[in-house]
Order: structure tokens, then C-alpha cells, then sequence
């Protein structure tokens, strides 16, 4: 009796055992949960895996909903009902279960078909549950809440989630677009004829580091990426 699905890499080294919560509507708000919150994936080393336990763990409770060990072969490691978890970085790469004769005896693996993953769970929900779980200093909380936007949107006075030195996010207001007067930041972009050019465009900074008022100064004040995640905007009239 149980939800069961087995989680690995595509090295296929090691497996983690779920024995609840196995459907697709728990695991992939499970492996967004884990790169929200910054960890290696488990394809990197074996800190990915103790995180992702670290994690269902906490969400489980108890000793004998999680359990982990050396990956053999996809046909033995099925563990009925959800299947396998084919994983590369924190995305489903992906799925597999035991195919079955007419006498319902076991042939092989065969691909997950779409209309067979449970989908029962809401996503945010489930990203809100692993993270109530979590030691409340560890715990993501307002982040949750963010909106992804494109770095080259951003606008004085957005709210900008910033990863802290040690761990945890904090949001950071921008405050002005420029580049910092030394140890210029290069953003590498593609030419119409294909070729990579190296420039050095304005860029949104935020109020992190000051320096007699000043926040243009510090390279760590300014945004990298395409990509930003902001608090909500306000609606305005």
C-alpha cells in the first residue's frame, strides 16, 4: 500500500524511494522547491541528493516514507504505482514503468504516457506544503509569492529578490540603472551575423550595499540574468 515512485539521475547511481506522494502533482513541485531554494541537483554530487531528502523528509515526518540506496536497473527498480523519476538538474528528463504482458507479466519499461501522471495536487499548494515544513529559518516564504519577469523590464522602484551571501532571499528595491564605476559588468550578446558580442549595457541596480548614499558603486547591487524575480507590482489607477 502506498503513492510510490522512485526518483534518479540519468546516471542512474542512486535512487530515492518515495513511498507516499509519488505522483508527478508532489515530485515536480518537489524538484522546483529544491532549486528555489538554490541547491545543487543531485546529478552534481551527493549534497543534491541529501538536499532533496532533506527536504521530503521534513515533509514526511517519521522514519519510513523516505529511503534511498544504490540504483541497479530501470525493469528492477519500478517500484509500482508512479514509477520512475528520470531527473537532469531539477527537471523530469524522464518517466518509466513496468510494461506488462496480456497475462500481466512483466516485459520491460516503457515510457509514462501523459493522461496516466496524477495531477491531483495544485503546484503552488504543494510548494507552500514543502516549505511549511521546512525549520522556519530556512523556509522561502514571501518568495513564493514572486513574479518572474525580464531583467530588461525592471523598473525603479521594483522590488528585486536578491539571493543572500550565506542562504535565504531578500528583496531589494532598484533604485537607479547604470554600471559600476569599476569591474564593469559584461553582458555577452548575439550579433545579426551570428557572432558574440561583449557589451556593456546600463543595468538595474538596487539599494543592497550603500556607500555614502551611493548603491552604483558595488557590482553585487546590480541585477545578472535575463531574468529577475520581483513582489508583485502594485495596480495602479
Amino acid at each position: 500500500m502506498g503513492n510510490r515512485a522512485i526518483i534518479t539521475t540519468q546516471e542512474r547511481k542512486v535512487g530515492l524511494y518515495l513511498h507516499w506522494n509519488g505522483g508527478r502533482d508532489t515530485v515536480e513541485p518537489l524538484l522546483r522547491y529544491c532549486e528555489l531554494q538554490g541547491y545543487r541537483p543531485p546529478s552534481s554530487d551527493g549534497y543534491g541528493w541529501a538536499r532533496i531528502c532533506q527536504v521530503v523528509g521534513n515533509f514526511f515526518g517519521g522514519t519510513l516514507s523516505v529511503g534511498i540506496g544504490p540504483y541497479t536497473e530501470d525493469a528492477s527498480m519500478d517500484p509500482g504505482d508512479n514509477g520512475i523519476y528520470v531527473i537532469d538538474g531539477w527537471r523530469i528528463a524522464e518517466r518509466l514503468t513496468t510494461e506488462y504482458d496480456e497475462d500481466w507479466k512483466p516485459v520491460g519499461v516503457r515510457g509514462v504516457e501523459p493522461c496516466e501522471e496524477q495531477r491531483s495536487y495544485d503546484f503552488d499548494e504543494m510548494l507552500r506544503a514543502f516549505d511549511e515544513s521546512m525549520p522556519e529559518d530556512l523556509r522561502l516564504g514571501e518568495f513564493l509569492d514572486s513574479v518572474e519577469v525580464p531583467a530588461g523590464e525592471l523598473e525603479v522602484g521594483d522590488e528585486v529578490w536578491l539571493r543572500e551571501y550565506e542562504s535565504g532571499w531578500r528583496a531589494y528595491p532598484v533604485v537607479g540603472f547604470g554600471q559600476p564605476a569599476a569591474n564593469a559588468i559584461a553582458v555577452r550578446a548575439e550579433t545579426p551575423d551570428g557572432k558574440v558580442a561583449i557589451t556593456y549595457p546600463d543595468l538595474p541596480y538596487v539599494a543592497r550595499y550603500d556607500h555614502g548614499g551611493d548603491f552604483s558603486w558595488n557590482s553585487n547591487n546590480y541585477v545578472h540574468g535575463e531574468t529577475a524575480r520581483i513582489r508583485p507590482r502594485r495596480e495602479t489607477a
